[in-house]
Order: structure tokens, then sequence, then C-alpha cells
């Protein structure tokens, strides 16, 4: 069994780096759990512990359904959080002009629903999880830092394959391996 999950690529680069950057020497007497930069992503379909027999299926129904979606791109921009005001749990950048980013992620999980795969059903929010927080003493200062970054365009992504990643959950953070990449 394999922890796995569907997802697109998103490599930081100069804007989204240093917003990274700041926010955490800004926030650093918090107690959040920064998420390693070069791990980045936007996921798709979390699928959690799979069989190999399920992931051979799995391979097959991405492959077919990727073949000539087409490259696209969207815009990292904005930041947020998730959970309440006085218990925020996730930081994260927001995704905007995603409109062939929501078209693949229909795709993938109208093959995941067909080859039988359980997937959430609740509405699909592309963002980037770039901190993961544990506890937070002073949450106006965490909406202070975050609102200087409402409506700023971090950086355009160019999507070019879907990717397919076990992730190893290890005490310093997960891992995450590419077991599968499928072209657009």
């Amino acid at each position: 069994m394999k922890r796995i999950f569907i997802a697109v690529s998103a490599e930081p680069g100069g804007d989204l780096t240093r917003m990274m950057s700041s926010a955490r020497a800004l926030l650093g007497n918090e107690n959040i759990k920064w998420v390693d930069p070069a791990g980045i992503h936007i996921t798709l379909a979390f699928l959690g512990d799979t069989s190999a027999d399920r992931i051979r299926m799995l391979d097959g129904m991405l492959r077919e359904r990727c073949a000539g979606f087409g490259d696209f791109d969207f815009v990292l921009s904005g930041t947020g959080v998730f959970g309440s005001k006085s218990d925020p749990r996730v930081i994260w950048i927001g995704v905007s002009q995603a409109e062939r980013l929501h078209a693949l992620y229909e795709l993938v999980s109208g093959g995941l629903r067909e080859t039988g795969f359980d997937i959430e059903d609740r509405k699909f929010r592309p963002h980037l999880t770039i901190g993961r927080i544990k506890s937070v003493s002073d949450p106006e200062r965490l909406r202070s830092v975050l609102r200087r970054y409402d409506g700023h365009e971090f950086q355009k992504v160019i999507v070019k394959e879907l990717i397919l990643f076990e992730s190893i959950l290890q005490k310093t953070g997960p891992l995450y391996i590419p077991i599968g990449k499928y072209p657009l």
C-alpha cells in the first residue's frame, strides 16, 4: 500500500519565494509547520492508502484521460487561511485564472469515480498550502501579515503534466515522491 495523491506541481518563483520567506520571518514566533518550497503543489485528489493493483488501474486511467488535454497556465495570487479566525489551521496561496485547472480536476475526478475510487464530495478549491498551524498566539498578527498580500499576483504557473505522488510521512515533514507523470 502506498499513500498517494494526484497534483500539479508549482515551482515557486521570485515573488512567491520572497513572500514565503517574509511570512516565515514575520511569524517566526508562532507554532507553524512551514511547507518545503521544493514540494509545493496543488492537489486535485488525495486517495490515501492504495494497493499496487489499484495504482496500476489509476495509472492507465490518468494516462488515457490526460493525453491531448493540452498545456495551460494559472496565476498564484492572494493569501488566506482555512479554519476559523480564532483557530486558523492552514495558510494558503490562492489560485486565479484557473478555468483549465478546474476542467482538469473535473476530467480526473470523473475518471476516479468511474474506476471506483472514493473522492471527497466537496467543491474544488485550488490552493497551495504553505504552512500548517499548530497554534498561534496572536491571530491578529497572522491576519495582518497575510493582508499584505491581498490581491497580489505572485506568479504564473505553466502546467504541462499531472503527477501521481506517493506521500511518505516523516518526523521532518512529508516526503513527496513522483510515481507517475502524465503529459497533457
